[in-house]
């Protein structure tokens, strides 16, 4: 009983002390002025106000060793843009306050910030989303909600991943409705997403205005909209949406932010009209805190809400920015105290005296608010999660999110590995579309009017393997065949759905062509056809106003001349396989050839000797009779023999390759084009060819073609005659077209003419449609699928026949006579070789020789010269001989050293007696043979 009692009086003292404490702060707690600007007959306008006081109440009850107080001044702006003007300038010169939160819409927002920008007090918005109201325009003004042009990406990401290709944007006509139309017209264009049009509504519209446009829309074949707009007129269109049946399959809509913030309000009347809608909106984490302070803040203002009504975003963000502007008033005034200690908060003026520094505060201020993390950068709360949503009547069903850094994902819980940015349309659940379907619509249909598409068709004068008209005279119906034409019926056939079209001849009343290609994808832009069919080539002109599909038959500008036959008819036809070049090389070899075997032959075979003329005839006989592998002559030297081989080597290779020449001129068929180059045609002002009609004119006329010498044909038969005039009469010398057009016309004249290598490359042909066309994805997809198939060949079949039976034109055409570049190398190997077996007879020699030239001065480089040089010319029996004649018989040696002496003395005189070696030289010669004289007396 004791412990109780003392208990109880300790809990008094605490409470007691704390009285005594919270008494002494709130007497000396300074009030700083603070005005609200809101709707206040509104919803937002009550709910914002009273999470705005909770917001207070928290937090100086969390903070009760501040020394300000925000004093909350309200001011009801009466839902018109004046009206903020009026309460906000109200405020500032009359209350002096120092700070504004608010106003609630985006267009009262553009005038009170200029009130604030004047007054330096800080506007700080929770609720005002356009993205027109930047920060850069006022350092006073902060945006504590998310900017609209956060969500734009997002929306793109949702486009991308149906591969919707066409959207339609409905915004309200204010501020708030065009404010994010250019971030997300940009968004959608890096997703490959056209804006074919834009609805505006206006704020007052009646529901037959309303209406009135949801017919307009109706008529197009876009079926994906993206709804920008107030809740209450937001409502009002997707009631008249599903009264008109805009609310069925194939209709998909997509809503904002501005819509999906207030979906917590929606009546049942509202989300059944609405059932099968996808939304975007924030993700707020639903974490103890936020959950603490739904269930309070139900509890308190019950009597204003349904108890089935949750606190919406604008609220949980006035909540936060309720706070943070506490935080940073107390900050803001002590650091205008500590400048100036003696100052007042409030002037004379209606300038803030804290507003500078109070903005300053604000924008650094960081903290964990309802909403998450709490953070002003530049002046926008920066951006968070979004999660995409589909409504359905018994409410909102959350299908994925969105996040900067990943795209679209299922969950927020990412595996370290999962790093790349993703628009997969796996990563969301599923869906259930408009109509109570599951099955994703493809975004666009033939409009309700029930009109075909029209393609228009080029028109020619003659028949065309690529399109034809034919009209029937009788019952005056028209026909259209072709390959072009088949390929685009093949290609609708595979879409997987069905589309009506209708062909459109391109022509005038009289039935003849109404213009150019260019004319007639032109009309396409222009919409008075859906799409153009035919024989159109991909060109980067074109394509900035029609969207070409992929092309399906590849193309290219080419050249066409006539070919004559070159086969050679005259006696020295059997001199053309080879060159000068390479006849005067080979001569020269067969001579260099025969003199290096005489050299390294002579000496030791006795077929090599004999009389000067005659050494010199059976050197080159025996080099020239290896060209036909005629030689009779024994080789006995090694060096000779590795030579002979490589030199066999060589000469089989030129005998074989010269009759295969000769063989080719003398038999086969010889075609070469008249004209080789383009630029002869432009030196000598020779006429050439174009298709009627077609691009190809231009160009010429861009390559410095003169154009008096550019003639005009319209079918191939008529380009045949124009080949076979003369120059005088309008005939030309080529033709330039394109790859398809001159191959179907060298398949019926291949003999008579050929294809010179083409001079440039286009993407091919192709279908154009207008810009954005839905279309345009599909068949290209088709197109792949078709040209990848079997089908193409049986229409490629059809309407080019089979393979011609024109020998290939690459055969028809004659190469050029062999040249020494084809051979250089083997004579460079058999000249190696060469001179390889002369050093090492050389060298040999120089051996044999070693004790005469020992003998021999050594500074007497010519007199070493001139005795190999006389040992390589001398046959080595007569070397022999030579010596048997100095050696005496056995019975002369007896006579002794005298008759020896007496010989080389003569031989020495002899040698001296010639007039080719100097006195040196002559000199030691003769030491030389009185050596030899005494070596032969030993």
């Amino acid at each position: 009983m004791r412990k109780k009692v003392h208990l109880n009086l300790n809990s008094f003292v605490q409470f007691f002390l704390t009285l005594v404490f919270f008494f002494n702060q709130t007497t000396s707690t300074i009030d700083v002025n603070v005005g609200l600007v809101m709707d206040m007959n509104s919803w937002a306008g009550q709910m914002s106000l009273s999470c705005i006081k909770m917001a207070l109440g928290d937090f100086y009850a969390s903070h009760a060793h501040y020394k300000t107080r925000i004093a909350l001044k309200t001011k009801d702006s009466n839902y018109s843009v004046t009206g903020a003007a009026a309460a906000a300038f109200y405020l500032m010169r009359n209350v002096k306050v120092q700070a504004i939160l608010g106003p609630q819409t985006s267009m009262q927002a553009n005038f009170v910030i200029n009130l604030g920008q004047d007054a330096e007090v800080p506007i700080i918005s929770f609720s005002a989303t356009s993205p027109s109201l930047s920060s850069l325009r006022s350092r006073y003004f902060i945006r504590a909600t998310l900017n609209d042009s956060s969500q734009a990406q997002a929306i793109s990401s949702l486009t991308q991943s149906f591969r919707w290709r066409a959207a339609v944007p409905i915004y309200v006509d204010t501020e708030f409705g065009e404010g994010i139309i250019p971030y997300l017209t940009a968004a959608l264009q890096e997703v490959e997403t056209h804006i074919p049009y834009r609805s505006v509504i206006h704020p007052l519209a009646t529901d037959d205005e309303i209406t009135s446009e949801l017919y307009k829309l109706m008529t197009m074949q876009t079926r994906v909209f993206i709804v920008h707009m107030p809740p209450t007129l937001g409502y009002r269109l997707f009631a008249r949406a599903k009264a008109v049946g805009m609310m069925s399959k194939e209709y998909v809509w997509i809503i904002t932010t501005g819509m999906t913030n207030h979906l917590s309000f929606l009546h049942h009347f509202a989300k059944e009209s609405m059932q099968g809608v996808l939304g975007v909106k924030p993700h707020v984490p639903r974490r103890k805190k936020l959950n603490r302070f739904i269930i309070r803040w139900k509890r308190k203002f019950h009597r204003l809400i349904d108890a089935n009504v949750d606190v919406n975003f604008f609220g949980l963000w006035a909540y936060d920015a309720a706070t943070a502007l506490a935080m940073a008033v107390e900050e803001a005034l002590a650091n205008v105290e500590s400048a100036r200690p003696s100052s007042l908060i409030h002037r004379e003026s209606a300038v803030s005296e804290i507003g500078k520094n109070l903005s300053e505060v604000i924008s650094r201020t960081k903290f964990n608010g309802l909403t998450g993390a709490f953070s002003i950068v530049d002046g926008q709360l920066q951006s968070s999660y979004f999660q995409i949503v589909n409504i359905l009547s018994n409410g909102e069903r959350g299908i994925g999110f969105w996040t900067p850094e990943r795209g679209i994902t299922r969950t927020l819980k990412f595996e370290k590995s999962d790093l790349q940015y993703s628009s997969s349309i796996a990563n969301l659940k599923g869906i259930i579309w408009p109509g109570d379907t599951t099955t994703t619509p493809k975004g666009w249909v033939i409009p309700t009017n029930g009109k075909k598409l029209r393609i228009g068709i080029p028109v020619r004068s003659g028949p065309n393997a690529f399109v034809n008209i034919i009209t029937d005279p009788c019952t005056n119906m028209t026909t259209f065949t072709g390959y072009s034409i088949d390929v685009f019926d093949s290609l609708m056939k595979m879409l997987p759905y069905y589309v009506a079209y209708e062909y459109v001849p391109f022509a005038n009343q009289d039935g003849k062509s109404a213009g150019t290609y260019n004319d007639l994808v032109y009309q396409v832009y222009l919409r008075n056809y859906d799409a153009a069919v035919g024989d159109i080539t991909i060109r980067a002109n074109r394509s900035t106003y029609v969207d070409f599909t992929q092309p399906y038959i590849e193309s290219g500008i080419t050249m066409v001349v006539p070919v004559k036959d070159r086969r050679t008819k005259n006696a020295w036809v059997f001199l053309k396989p080879l060159t000068r070049d390479l006849w005067v090389t080979s001569a020269c070899f067969f001579v260099f050839i025969g003199f290096v075997i005489w050299i390294l032959e002579h000496r030791t075979n006795e077929e090599f000797a004999g009389f000067s003329p005659y050494q010199v005839g059976t050197g080159f006989w025996f080099s020239f009779s290896i060209l036909v592998f005629a030689h009779r002559e024994k080789i006995v030297s090694n060096i000779a023999r590795f030579v002979v081989i490589i030199w066999c080597f060589v000469v089989l290779i030129l005998t074989q390759s010269y009759t295969a020449s000769l063989a080719s001129m003398l038999t086969m068929q010889q075609l070469e084009p008249t004209v080789n180059h383009m630029q002869d045609l432009i030196r000598k002002r020779d006429n050439v060819g174009y298709s009627k009609g077609s691009f190809v004119l231009e160009y010429l006329k861009q390559l410095k073609f003169d154009e008096s010498s550019l003639k005009e044909y319209d079918t191939l038969d008529e380009l045949d005659l124009l080949f076979n005039k003369d120059k005088a009469h309008g005939g030309i010398a080529a033709v330039f077209d394109e790859v398809p057009y001159m191959k179907l016309f060298l398949s019926k004249h291949c003999s008579k003419y050929t294809m010179v290598s083409p001079v440039t490359k286009t993407d091919g042909f192709g279908f154009a449609f207008q810009i954005g066309s839905p279309l345009v994805p599909d068949i290209s997809r088709a197109v792949l699928n078709l040209t990848e198939g079997d089908k193409i060949v049986g229409i490629e079949n059809e309407w080019f026949g089979q393979e011609t039976s024109c020998l290939d034109q690459s055969t028809l055409v004659t190469s050029s006579s062999l040249g020494l570049n084809s051979f250089w190398g083997l004579f460079l190997i058999v000249g190696i070789a060469s001179f390889i077996a002369l050093i090492i007879y050389a060298s040999m020699l120089m051996y044999e020789h070693r004790h005469l030239l020992k003998n021999l001065d050594a500074k007497d480089l010519w007199g070493k010269m001139v005795l190999l040089f006389t040992k390589c010319f001398r046959k080595v029996d007569e070397v022999q001989n030579s010596r048997d004649l100095q050696i005496p018989n056995r019975s002369m040696q007896n006579s002794g050293h005298l008759q020896m002496t007496n010989q080389a003395i003569l031989a020495t005189r002899a040698l001296s007696s010639g007039n080719s070696l100097s006195s040196r030289s002559s000199s030691s010669l003769s030491n030389v043979a009185l050596r030899e004289g005494e070596i032969s007396l030993a």
